[in-house]
């Protein structure tokens, strides 16, 4: 309390000196000032924000972060919300004038450039003071809020055993009994209708009704313009990546499900493809799924890291020992797993929810790979160092890759080799082709919500709707046999109410890195001090200055198609090759003799 006080004093003294009169008086010092008021800020609600999250039972606790974040809001609405509207408003001959008076503000240019580009969506002062005092008592947040606590008491009852949402899916996602795989995916949809739908279909629709009217007032072009806008990235690069997808990644999801569904026949006695089956192990290792305990996984990290780059690898371990990853899956915990920076000097902190599976491992190396890119972005300050969302993904999606790689080059089987590749195109196609299809489903709820408030049944329907589009109808154009235990599934992904079509940077990340990763291929000089500098620049670039020295230019209309191909095409070919060889699968492939020379030689 004594340091919001402070920190409302500050911001008061702060608009004082200020307002009013940015021509005058160095603008370098305002940003400067700006700056270490927002650090104060930012300290105290991730201090709430990450406490909360490990125990979201503690309605204590839940009611003094909503104490704080509205104390937080009228700060920023009284006092600071002014300096950010004035600069957006000042002319480019003032913005010189001061760049020429004081060189030392160039070290804000990207956060100065940032602000002027929202200034056509920006309302009248007293309008936007009103919308951030009234969010936490108001606005979409309060509901939001009590969604994701619904979520986080949701128990499952599992044949003998009661378990939360993380552990429900965990079980569904590695077993090898088809049956029982059925069942977690059963008992999640049923378990997720009812109450928990409802509850999730009004916050999403009063989310996607605040979006609807803010895109009105604000005058955005389209539905994504204003997430667009905050990643730097133009509508028609966003558009053409989805169609990219659409029209190259669909197919190959596809045609890898295909293979995925003959190899299960064989192995696991499979009768029905159904959903259930989609992220499934495949089981022709002859080896037990034991579960890897937190010591072996970070092993598993440190080692692809350190392969790549001894700098990361070192990061990684220094998070590691400093204690900055919460790693059981408990009750009461949110669900999925996040990385927070936090502010310089302080984050970055993880929120795992690791069960011991081959997944746990890719993502504690994905979460990591989010702590590397904040440490090595904190020399850009605090209002600088956040990257874009469509670079955001990159050293998360990145790591996960080199530690992948890793392991497919010390597998000592082909039939090992195959499991990790089916492993990997599973993630792949849920980063690119399922993201996408997220994005699609948003696309229709918001639309909608143009006519009236969302039903959980309106909602089913659409997410449906974009299923099939994405993935076919099953029994017919789709390797899935079925979609039966799937229409509720849509109501438990947060990123729909938190931040509306934040899903599509996850398939631009994975694409870009997987032509950054063929750049490192064929390239290899240099490629990690290349990466390290795209890291270090936070948010200083936009994306395509940010890959040019990779020789990477996602504004070309053929590159998301090229990268599919190359990325998802590359290794599902990879795997139909080597299935062909061990006498999973039935292709025509010309390598299947190259492949068993190579694993009997």
């Amino acid at each position: 309390d004594e340091h919001l006080e402070e920190t409302k004093a500050l911001s008061k003294t702060f608009k004082e000196n200020y307002e009013g009169n940015l021509s005058s008086k160095s603008l370098f010092s305002a940003v400067s000032e700006y700056e270490q008021i927002s650090i104060r800020r930012a300290i105290v609600s991730s201090y709430l924000h990450l406490s909360y999250d490990t125990a979201l039972e503690d309605d204590a606790l839940k009611k003094r972060k909503g104490a704080i974040s509205q104390k937080q809001s009228e700060i920023v609405g009284d006092y600071l919300e002014w300096f950010t509207l004035d600069v957006a408003d000042m002319s480019q001959e003032d913005i010189d004038k001061h760049y020429s008076e004081e060189p030392n503000l160039v070290k804000y240019k990207s956060f100065l450039d940032e602000l002027r580009r929202q200034q056509p969506h920006n309302l009248d002062k007293n309008v936007e003071r009103a919308l951030t005092v009234r969010s936490p008592y108001s606005g979409t947040q309060p509901l939001v809020s009590f969604f994701d606590k619904e979520l986080s008491l949701m128990r499952f009852e599992l044949r003998d055993e009661t378990v939360n949402m993380e552990v429900l899916l965990s079980r569904m996602q590695s077993s090898r009994d088809a049956d029982f795989r059925a069942l977690c995916l059963k008992t999640l949809n049923t378990g997720l209708q009812g109450a928990t739908s409802r509850v999730a279909s009004l916050s999403l629709s009063s989310v996607a009704g605040s979006w609807l009217i803010e895109n009105k007032e604000r005058s955005y072009k389209n539905l994504r313009s204003r997430r667009n806008l905050d990643n730097n990235c133009p509508d028609e690069v966003v558009d053409s990546l989805l169609h990219g997808v659409r029209s190259a990644g669909v197919p190959l999801c596809k045609r890898y499900y295909a293979l995925k569904k003959q190899i299960l026949q064989q192995t696991q006695g499979l009768e029905t493809f159904r959903w259930s089956d989609r992220n499934a192990p495949i089981d022709i290792s002859n080896e037990t799924e034991e579960t890897i305990e937190w010591e072996q996984a970070v092993q598993m990290v440190e080692r692809g890291y350190r392969k790549f780059s001894p700098r990361m690898s070192d990061l990684f371990m220094d998070m590691v020992n400093e204690k900055r990853i919460d790693v059981p899956a408990t009750d009461g915990k949110k669900g999925g797993a996040y990385c927070a920076g936090v502010v310089p000097g302080v984050g970055p902190f993880q929120l795992l929810n690791f069960d011991g599976t081959k997944q746990d491992v890719a993502t504690l190396a994905h979460e990591s790979g989010h702590g590397c890119h904040d440490i090595l972005a904190y020399k850009q300050g605090y209002l600088q160092y956040h990257p874009p969302l469509t670079l955001a993904e990159t050293a998360s999606i990145f790591g996960e890759m080199i530690v992948f790689r890793d392991l497919l080059a010390l597998a000592e089987t082909p039939e090992e080799k195959l499991t990790l590749l089916m492993s990997k195109i599973d993630d792949v196609i849920n980063s690119v082709v399922r993201q996408c299809s997220f994005d699609r489903f948003e696309e229709l709820a918001h639309t909608a919500r143009e006519k009236g408030e969302l039903s959980s049944e309106e909602l089913d329907a659409f997410w449906m709707q974009a299923l099939t589009e994405y993935y076919g109808v099953a029994g017919e154009d789709s390797p899935f046999d079925s979609y039966e235990d799937t229409s509720a599934l849509w109501s438990y992904v947060p990123h729909f109410h938190h931040v509306p079509f934040y899903v599509y940077s996850y398939a631009f990340a994975d694409l870009v890195v997987g032509s950054l990763y063929h750049s490192f291929q064929t390239n290899p000089d240099g490629f990690e001090d290349r990466l390290l500098d795209l890291l270090s620049a936070g948010g200083t670039r936009d994306f395509a200055t940010a890959l040019q020295p990779f020789g990477l230019d996602p504004t070309s209309p053929t590159f998301w198609e090229d990268s599919i191909h190359a990325h998802l095409g590359g290794l599902v070919e990879e795997a139909e090759v080597l299935a062909t060889s061990l006498g999973y699968a039935k292709y025509d492939c010309e390598e299947v003799k190259a492949v068993r020379i190579g694993y009997t030689s």
